[in-house]
C-alpha cells in the first residue's frame, strides 16, 4: 500500500506537468510567439535529415517504377511507330505505282485524243525472245480476236509508233515491234518531206532510213529532223511520230546514204500500248480478208 501510494504521487506530478506544458503551448500557438517559431523552425531542421532518409526508401521505390514505366512505354512506343512506318513506306510505294501508272494512262488517253480513230488501251503481258534469233523484237499484249483486233493493225504508245499486229490468238496478240529486223515502215521527214522507209536493226533504240540518195542529204535532213508516218500502205495513219534522226553519214561507194533514227516510242518498256482501228480496219469483213492473206503466206 505504502508502495502504491509513493508511485502516485510522481505519476500525478509529472501528469500536471504535461497538462500545464500544453496549456502553454496552445497559449502560445494561439497568439503566436515568435521565439516559439524560431525554436519550431530549429526543431524542423534538425528532424529533417531523420524525415529525408525516412522518405527515401520510398522515393527511390516510386522513382524506379515510374523509369520502369516510362521505359516500357517508348519501347512500345518506338515499336509501334517502326511499325506504322513500314506501313506508311509499303502504302506509299503503292501510291508512287498508282500515280505513275494514271500518268501513263492519262498520256495515253491523249495520245488517243490526237489520233481521230478508234482506239483501246491493251497491256504489255510479256517480251517474247527468240533463243535462235535474238534480235527480234516482239510483245505479247492482253487483247486477241475476241476484242476484234486486226492483224496488221498499228500500235502505238504516249510517243509515237510501237509496231502492229503480227500475230492473232483468241484473248492475246503478238506486236512485232518498229525494231525487229523484219519490219519495214514507211516514213517521211518533217520539213523536208523526203520520204523513206524506216527498217529495224534488231537492236531496241535503233531504225535505218533507206532509199535516202547522197544527193538528198542536199535538200536539208539533218540530225534532229522528226521522222512520221507517211500514209503510204495504209496499214498506219499519216503523221504518227516514228523517230528522230541521230546520225548521218553519206556513203560514196553507193548511192544511198546511211542514215539512223531512233523511236520516238518507249517500245519494250511500255506497261501499256494503244491499238488503233483505221477506217479501214473498223470493218469486220477488212479484218478477215486481213487475217486469211496473211495467214496464206
Amino acid at each position: 500500500m505504502k508502495y502504491l501510494l509513493k508511485n502516485v504521487q510522481p505519476l500525478s506530478l509529472q501528469l500536471s506537468l504535461l497538462v500545464v506544458a500544453s496549456i502553454f503551448l496552445m497559449f502560445a500557438d494561439r497568439y503566436q510567439w515568435s521565439y516559439l517559431e524560431i525554436a519550431r523552425a530549429h526543431l524542423l531542421a534538425l528532424v529533417y535529415p531523420v524525415q529525408y532518409l525516412v522518405d527515401l526508401p520510398v522515393r527511390a521505390g516510386q522513382w524506379l517504377s515510374v523509369t520502369a514505366s516510362s521505359h516500357s512505354q517508348l519501347i512500345n512506343e518506338r515499336n509501334k511507330l517502326h511499325e506504322e512506318n513500314l506501313y506508311l513506306q509499303a502504302t506509299l510505294q503503292k501510291f508512287e505505282a498508282l500515280k505513275n501508272e494514271n500518268a501513263r494512262l492519262r498520256r495515253l488517253l491523249g495520245s488517243s485524243m490526237k489520233t481521230g480513230e478508234k482506239t483501246q488501251v491493251a497491256e504489255v503481258l510479256a517480251v517474247e525472245l527468240d533463243s535462235l534469233d535474238p534480235s527480234k523484237r516482239k510483245i505479247l499484249i492482253d487483247k486477241g480476236e475476241q476484242d476484234k483486233v486486226c492483224l496488221n493493225q498499228p500500235v502505238i504508245d504516249a510517243y509515237g509508233i510501237v509496231g502492229q499486229v503480227t500475230r492473232l490468238g483468241p484473248f492475246t496478240s503478238v506486236v512485232t515491234l518498229i525494231t525487229d529486223p523484219s519490219h519495214e515502215l514507211p516514213v517521211q521527214v518533217v520539213g523536208t518531206g523526203l520520204r523513206s522507209v524506216a527498217k529495224g536493226e534488231g537492236v531496241v533504240n535503233r531504225l535505218s532510213l533507206l532509199y535516202l540518195s547522197n544527193t538528198g542529204l542536199n535538200m536539208g535532213i539533218k540530225v534532229g529532223d522528226l521522222i512520221v508516218t507517211s500514209g503510204s500502205g495504209g496499214h498506219f495513219p499519216k503523221d504518227y511520230p516514228v523517230g528522230t534522226v541521230v546520225e548521218i553519214n553519206p556513203d560514196i561507194g553507193t548511192p544511198h546514204a546511211q542514215v539512223q533514227a531512233i523511236p520516238s516510242s518507249a517500245l519494250e518498256r511500255n506497261r501499256e500500248v494503244l491499238l488503233v482501228w483505221t477506217e479501214e480496219q473498223m470493218n469486220a469483213k477488212t479484218c478477215e480478208k486481213s487475217k486469211e492473206t496473211l495467214l496464206t503466206h
